[in-house]
């Protein structure tokens, strides 16, 4: 729980409101103490909010004579700090208000047992103790209400859908998506998981094309794999094709090549992927496989850390108002189906869902006898929307040698 404040207190804005008495170190353990300590000093200092890699380095050259084993004793305790899933304003001014309060309380139980053996000071310390805190027992909640006027209920509804589909058939029922959305897209391997978001970002009209900054972490597939189904789907050619006109395939990528960065991501978690936003601010955050970022902590079941997951990444989406496409993989249950639900997400049938605003499943049909190659023909399933409330299923056609999605 102190550590989890600790990240809180690295915000500007909380740090200021909770400043001086109203978190005094002793609230916490002794070596979180000297990392607030540092947190202090970068706050006095550059009076901005500040990132724990820096409180880290700043720690490190402020304490100099630390000894190899203290050295790695607090990169481990920073480490853990950087996996700490940060608290919300609220909850944290709660977390604080609480552990004041048994601060308090210890200092009122030893007034108490100084009392019983007779010290006579007693009753002034008392006294004391309670008129230099007064109400800061309370929770110290500084709520900025949301605006409801009408012309800003006006305006967030035309911006409901900043970031269009460019599948006809799918923004017919389902316009597209905006900051602080996430997005959970399911589909049993080599459905075209990858290529579905391939194609929204980079293909004609896409995400890209429309001037959104568009970020994907792969911890599954080579990036290269990835980007090259990108530079197809941009240019509408196969492979092959590329290799024979490079030219024109180039002509084709670069409209969107600016606005698309894809980064190897295997063996990260999601604090990772938070500094990743905080750093770039991106308007469409692509993780794939969504599954695979781990959460710090311990669960008790695998769900639970899924759960956990999703709810980082919503987390994500609002804080730095991007739109999360949320990748994940179905159970076998959805193989060969083209009607999909909730239950078939693979590891989480229920906490994973309930955090996404849109779910997309995709299913594909199962492959005949004698059939050389798969069919084209992709289900994507509405399964649950809270934009605009539509459920259901429409049928599109994948070009795997393009990874474009089309219909």
């Amino acid at each position: 729980m102190e550590l989890a404040l600790i990240r809180s207190l690295m915000d500007k804005e909380f740090y200021d409101d909770h400043r001086g008495s109203k978190c005094p170190d002793r609230l916490f353990s002794s070596d979180v103490r000297k990392i607030k300590k540092s947190i202090d000093t970068a706050m006095d200092r550059y009076e901005r909010s500040v990132l724990p890699d820096e409180i880290e380095a700043l720690f490190m050259s402020d304490n100099p004579t630390l000894t190899t084993a203290q050295k790695a004793s607090y990169s481990s305790l920073f480490g853990q700090i950087k996996r700490e899933q940060p608290l919300g304003s609220d909850i944290a001014q709660e977390v604080l208000s609480k552990l004041f309060q048994q601060v308090i309380g210890e200092d009122v139980a030893n007034i108490g047992f100084d009392m019983v053996n007779g010290d006579a000071a007693t009753l002034e310390k008392l006294r004391n103790l309670l008129e230099r805190y007064g109400d800061d027992f309370i929770p110290n909640l500084n709520i900025e209400w949301d605006d409801i006027t009408i012309e800003t209920l006006m305006a967030k509804a035309e911006l409901e859908a900043k970031w269009t589909f460019n599948i006809p058939s799918v923004t017919r029922k389902v316009e597209g998506v905006s900051g602080g959305q996430l997005i959970e897209v399911g589909a049993r391997p080599n459905t075209g998981k990858t290529s579905f978001h391939a194609s929204l970002i980079a293909a004609p009209n896409g995400f890209a094309h429309q001037g959104a900054k568009c970020i994907i972490l792969c911890n599954e597939e080579a990036t290269h794999r990835v980007g090259a189904r990108y530079l197809t789907a941009a240019a509408g050619m196969t492979a092959h094709e590329v290799k024979d006109n490079i030219g024109k395939a180039k002509m084709m990528y670069e409209p969107v090549f600016k606005n698309i960065k894809i980064k190897d991501a295997g063996g990260r978690d999601m604090a990772w992927v938070e500094s990743v936003c905080k750093a770039e601010n991106p308007d469409i955050l692509v993780l794939d496989m969504g599954d695979k970022f781990g959460v710090a902590g311990n669960y008790a079941r695998p769900d639970e850390a899924l759960k956990a997951c999703a709810i980082y990444a919503r987390q994500i989406a609002k804080t730095y108002d991007c739109a999360v496409f949320y990748m994940s993989q179905l159970s076998a249950d959805a193989e060969g189906r083209s009607q999909l639900n909730q239950s078939m997400m693979e590891g989480s049938r229920t906490g994973k869902a309930a955090e996404a605003d849109l779910m997309i499943l995709i299913g594909k049909s199962p492959t005949v006898e004698g059939q050389e190659e798969d069919s084209p023909l992709r289900h994507v399933n509405i399964v649950k929307n809270k934009l605009n409330g539509w459920h259901g299923m429409v049928n599109v056609d994948l070009n795997y040698r393009t990874a474009r999605y089309e219909g």
